[in-house]
């Protein structure tokens, strides 16, 4: 098997207590022939220090998260590319089984990665529960890419700060296929409090519009990833996936409910 390099695009901001286990999954993986690329959002703690313990790639740049995975593309020297954030942790055949998939397959460009959130009390693991649905859906979105393809799509859309990533996936399928791996990632949600998870909703909220007048309102994927149906019903029983909905009640429960308090944020 080839040993291509591969690129890994760490986005921060403020992530002391995270940074330093997020690199040391990268560190830990199977496959070796990695370089690491850390862009901080001005952190005003610890994040940049603990990043240089690491890898020297690592920068400064603003204002959102589109572009910073643009400027660490722009540094990285990979044939491929993954962008992470810092709260991520990959288990240790993440990349090594993304560049085994995409080497077999030319027409293959991108990889959907599985997400588990991690942390205990009732509302993070209702959010697991309700990730666990989104895999490989127009609720996912590649992120294991070839970077030449990227280089072609333009990359995210700077104008985006929320709904990015689904934008440019829809950018990548033009060009090929996407696959989907085993192997997840981690996503550390122990700190998660209600309240700040729906600010933060709202947050993107305000930028929604900027993403489905770029693609209208008509747009297939865009009536799925906004629309009552699919958002409420349809990804959560599509392909089989109804009988784990029916068989944890009260999880379904606390994701419904979550759904609800996000919808009216939407609405409001």
């Amino acid at each position: 098997m080839s040993s291509p390099l591969v690129s890994v695009v760490i986005t921060t901001l403020n992530e002391e207590k995270n940074i330093e286990n997020c690199i040391k999954s990268v560190l830990n993986q199977t496959y070796k022939n990695i370089e690491i690329i850390v862009v901080d959002n001005f952190s005003t703690d610890r994040t940049v220090e603990i990043a240089r313990k690491y890898t020297k790639k690592v920068f400064i740049k603003g204002p959102e998260r589109s572009t910073q995975r643009n400027y660490g593309v722009g540094k990285s020297e990979g044939k491929y590319f993954i962008y992470i954030d810092a709260d991520m942790i990959l288990k240790e055949k993440v990349i090594e089984e993304c560049v085994d998939n995409i080497e077999k397959n030319d027409r293959t460009i991108g990889l959907y990665i599985p997400e588990i959130i991690m942390g205990d009390g009732f509302w993070v693991k209702a959010r697991r529960f309700e990730r666990s649905f989104c895999g490989s859906t127009v609720l996912d979105c590649a992120r294991f890419i070839r970077k030449d393809i990227f280089v072609k799509t333009g990359g995210f859309d700077e104008n985006l700060y929320a709904c990015e990533d689904w934008d440019l996936d829809k950018r990548l399928k033009k060009f090929g296929k996407i696959e989907t791996i085993n192997s997840p990632i981690y996503h550390n949600e122990a700190q998660f409090n209600l309240k700040k998870y729906l600010n933060k909703k709202s947050y993107y909220i305000q930028n929604f519009n900027v993403y489905s007048e770029k693609w209208g309102r008509n747009d297939p994927d865009l009536k799925k990833q906004f629309g009552f149906y699919y958002r409420f019903l349809g990804v959560f029983i599509e392909k089989g996936k109804w009988v784990k909905l029916i068989t944890h009640p009260f999880l379904a429960a606390g994701m419904y409910a979550l759904r609800f308090l996000v919808g009216v944020r939407f609405l409001l």
